[in-house]
Formats: C-alpha cells, sequence, structure tokens
C-alpha cells in the first residue's frame, strides 16, 4: 500500500488520472466479501411452514400398525426432551425433527423385514399446545402453530396485566426442568429470548406490590 502511494508522487497528472481507476479497482477488489455460493434465504413464512410441519419435543403422536397378522391396539406416545420415544420390539426411535412421513418410513423399516414381511405404518399428531398461565390477559391452552418464544407466547395471551412481574417468568419444559426468565430483560434486548416448544408450561408471577 505505502509502496502504490510513494509511485503517485512520481506519476504526471495525466498519466495519475488514467491510473486512478484501476488502482481504486485493486484496492477495493482485495478487501471485498467473496458472495460466490450464498444462496437466498427462505422468506421468514416459509421458514416457519417447515418448521411446523415437522415434529417436536412434547409433541404427542398416534401411531397405527396395519396389515400385519395380530391386531395392534393404536398407540399414543410423546415425544421426549431428546426428541425420541420408545416402541416395542424395536427401542427407541427418533422423532425430533422428522416430518409425520418421514417417521412412517423409519418405524416400516425398523420392523420390516427383520420382525415382519408387510406392514402399514401411520403416524398422526395431534393437537399441538402449550399452556400460559398468571398474569397475562388470556391465560390457558395454546395452539402451536409455528416457531414460538416466551415473549411471542405471552402476547398472544394478550399481554401482561398491570400487576404482572415481568422480570420473574417461569418456563417449564415436558421433562419437567424449569427455568427462570425475565421477560423485562430480552424485551429490552438485553437477553435472549428462549424458544417455547409443544407441551412448555410459561407462569407469570405476580408482583409483590
Amino acid at each position: 500500500m505505502k509502496s502504490k502511494i510513494k509511485e503517485l508522487y512520481n506519476l504526471s497528472g495525466w498519466k495519475l488520472l488514467l491510473l486512478l481507476p484501476l488502482i481504486a479497482f485493486g484496492l477495493t477488489g482485495c478487501a471485498s466479501p467473496d458472495y460466490s455460493g450464498v444462496m437466498s434465504a427462505p422468506d421468514e413464512e416459509d421458514t416457519n411452514l417447515m418448521a411446523a410441519a415437522r415434529l417436536h419435543v412434547g409433541d404427542t403422536i398416534t401411531i397405527t400398525l396395519s396389515g400385519i397378522p395380530d391386531q395392534i391396539p393404536l398407540m399414543d406416545k410423546t415425544i421426549n426432551e431428546d426428541g425420541t420415544f420408545t416402541m416395542d420390539a424395536i427401542g427407541v426411535v427418533k422423532a425430533g425433527g422428522k416430518t409425520p412421513g418421514e417417521l412412517e418410513a423409519i418405524i416400516h423399516d425398523a420392523y420390516v423385514p427383520k420382525i415382519y414381511t408387510h406392514l402399514t405404518v401411520t403416524v398422526k399428531p395431534g393437537d399441538r399446545v402449550f399452556y400460559v398461565r398468571g398474569e397475562v390477559k388470556q391465560p390457558g391452552r395454546q395452539i402451536y402453530v409455528g416457531q414460538m418464544t416466551v415473549t411471542k407466547a405471552i402476547t398472544s395471551c394478550g399481554d401482561f396485566t398491570d400487576f404482572a412481574n415481568e422480570k420473574k417468568v417461569w418456563l417449564t419444559r415436558v421433562n419437567g426442568n424449569r427455568y427462570k426468565i425475565n421477560a423485562q430483560a430480552i424485551l429490552n434486548g438485553e437477553a435472549p429470548d428462549p424458544p417455547v416448544f409443544p407441551g412448555d408450561q410459561i407462569e407469570v408471577t405476580r408482583r409483590l406490590y
């Protein structure tokens, strides 16, 4: 860089004018980011729809096995915190992040041909819900329709009441893990907004004064 600047002082005016565009191009070219291979991000709505179509922790599903000699009753399963559930004969099944169709194929391939020759598997997701109670204007059971966070969940229930303690919100996962959340810090941009999954419970406490 210093050598290029030194050369500029030794050039006459017209030569300098001719070379300036080339020098500028060379200098900026070195600092420009490489955008090759970068793909455009999907729209937020598309992302939410794709996420909503997949199974999450806390989801309940009904599994039907048919086309086999023995009649097997419907099986209701809840996806555990690690994204799995257990079935007789095949053990642990990974379900988190899968679509119902993908999960049907996984269960089918676990049974056929090792246990059954022919098998039809149907996976039907139950209602995906979470719960908000305490100092919100419309507490109760909420339908989980896509990606959700603690503050969005509170907003979906009409927001905080005048007596809410925004610094003390409890988030309880399906497996019983409990977390204390400072919603005021989240809204001020000082803390991350934790995700909410189906089956989660949010409790907004009441101020003491």
